[in-house]
C-alpha cells in the first residue's frame, strides 16, 4: 500500500502469517524428526502478475525478520531492513517484482521458534523445540511458495545467513529458480565464525536467568543475551568503521573514568546496540540460528556436477568484511562452476565491514537491478 507520507518507498505493509503442517502434514527435519504446526509470517511487496512468474524470495540475515521493506503505520519512522534495496525503482524494483521475505523457521518474529507456545504443553518450547538447519529453513519457506502458488522464483537473494539460504536453495530446489544472489555470505563457518558464535551462546548459557532456556513466565536473560549481541555487533563492522565512528574519544573529554563504567564512545555504542537488541529478540533463538548457521556446509554438494537446471548466479562479497572475507565467496564461485552453473562475481570495495550488504550502496543498486533484467524468466 503506497502513501505520500513515504516517498520512493512500498509504502505501508502488513505482516501476514502462513500455518502448516497438523497431523500427517508436519514438516520434515533433517535431524529426522518432525515438526507441526509450523507459522510463518513473511510481507510481500509489489503485485504477482497473471503469469505468478515475477516473484522473488529475500531471505534475512541472522537477527533479521520478514519485514525487508516499508512501514507499520504513518508513526512509523523505522522502514524495514533492506529499504535502501526494495521498493520502486530500486535495485529489487516492486514495480516489476512480486517480492516476498519470511521469517525463518526457528525465528521469534512471528515465525515458530522455541519462544513460540508448544501445543503439547501450553507453554513456550523452549530448549524442547527441535534442532533447526538452513535446510529446514529453506524447506519450510518452499511451504509458503507452494501455499502462495508460485512454482517458480525470478531470483532468491540474501546476504550473510540469508546468502546460505540462498545456497541451499539452489542445492534443493535448482528447478524452482531462475537465479541466485548471495551476499556477503560462506559455503560454511570458518572456526573464527564458530568460535564467536560459541562466545555468544555462552554469554547467553551463563546469565543465572537463562534458567536452561525456560525463562518465558520469569525474569530474561536479558544480560547475557546483550552480551551476546555486543559480540557480534564487533564482527559485522570493520577497524576502518569503527576508528572512523568512534576511534578513542572518550563521551566526556573533560574527565577520565575512576571505574569501569564504559568512558569510551564505542563502549557506549556497543552498551546500545545490546540495550536495543534485547527489546526485540529472544535468547534460545540466536543460540537455534546460531548453531544452523555453525553446522551448515555446503562445501562438498555445491560442487558436485548437477544435472538438470541450475540457477544464474552473482555472488558479492565486501573487502572490508572479515567475518566471511571475500576468499569465501571465490569458494562460492569455485564450488558453483563445478557445478556447471553460470555464474557472475564481485568484491565491492567498503569500509563497512560485513553490514556493507545492509547499508544503502548504489554500486550495489546496481548491479543486482542489472543481474534482474538479464535473467530471461519467461519460460
Amino acid at each position: 500500500m503506497k502513501t505520500d507520507l513515504f516517498p520512493n518507498s512500498v509504502g505501508l505493509v502488513e505482516k501476514q502469517f502462513f500455518t502448516f503442517g497438523d497431523g500427517d502434514d508436519a514438516l520434515p527435519l533433517e535431524a529426522g524428526q518432525s515438526i507441526g504446526p509450523v507459522t510463518l509470517a513473511y510481507e510481500t511487496y509489489g503485485r504477482l502478475n497473471e503469469k505468478r512468474d515475477n516473484a522473488i524470495l529475500l531471505t534475512h540475515a541472522l537477527t533479521g525478520d520478514s519485514h525487508a521493506a516499508g512501514y507499520y503505520d504513518v508513526t512509523d519512522r523505522k522502514p524495514g531492513w533492506w529499504e535502501s534495496m526494495v521498493g520502486p525503482g530500486k535495485g529489487i524494483d516492486t514495480t516489476k517484482y512480486f517480492v516476498i521475505c519470511s521469517n525463518v523457521l526457528g525465528g521469534c518474529m512471528g515465525s515458530t521458534g522455541p519462544s513460540s507456545v508448544n501445543p503439547e504443553t501450553g507453554k513456550a518450547y523452549g530448549l524442547d523445540f527441535e534442532v533447526v538447519t538452513i535446510a529446514d529453513m529453506v524447506n519450510a519457506q518452499k511451504r509458503l511458495l507452494d501455499h502462495l502458488g508460485i512454482e517458480k522464483l525470478v531470483s532468491v537473494i540474501g546476504g550473510s545467513v540469508g546468502g546460505m539460504q540462498v545456497l541451499q536453495w539452489c542445492q534443493a530446489y535448482p528447478e524452482m529458480m531462475h537465479s541466485a544472489v548471495a551476499l556477503a555470505t560462506t559455503l560454511r563457518h570458518s572456526a573464527l565464525s564458530i568460535s564467536f558464535n560459541e562466545v555468544a551462546r555462552q554469554a547467553i548459557m551463563n546469565d543465572p536467568n537463562w534458567n536452561n532456556g525456560s525463562y518465558y513466565e520469569g525474569p530474561s536473560p536479558d544480560t547475557g543475551l546483550s552480551l551476546a549481541r555486543m559480540v557480534g555487533h564487533i564482527t559485522y563492522l570493520s577497524d576502518e568503521a569503527m576508528h572512523a565512528k568512534f576511534g578513542r574519544r572518550l563521551q566526556d573529554p573533560d574527565t577520565h573514568a575512576s571505574e569501569f563504567e564504559a568512558p569510551f564512545k564505542v563502549e557506549s555504542y556497543l552498551h546500545y546496540q545490546g540495550a536495543r537488541f534485547v527489546e526485540r529478540f529472544d535468547a534460545n533463538t540466536l543460540l537455534y540460528i546460531t548453531k544452523a548457521a555453525d553446522y551448515f556446509d555446503l562445501e562438498a554438494q555445491l560442487s558436485a556436477p548437477a544435472p538438470g537446471p541450475r540457477a544464474k548466479c552473482l555472488i558479492v562479497s565486501f573487502s572490508s568484511d572479515w567475518l566471511y572475507p571475500t576468499y569465501q565467496s571465490k569458494a562460492i564461485v569455485k564450488a558453483l562452476k563445478k557445478r556447471g552453473s553460470d555464474v557472475s562475481f564481485c568484491e565491492l570495495e567498503s569500509t563497512a565491514g560485513h553490514d556493507a550488504f545492509l547499508l544503502p550502496n548504489e554500486r550495489l543498486s546496481r548491479m543486482i537491478r542489472g543481474f534482474l533484467k538479464g535473467v530471461h524468466h519467461d519460460d
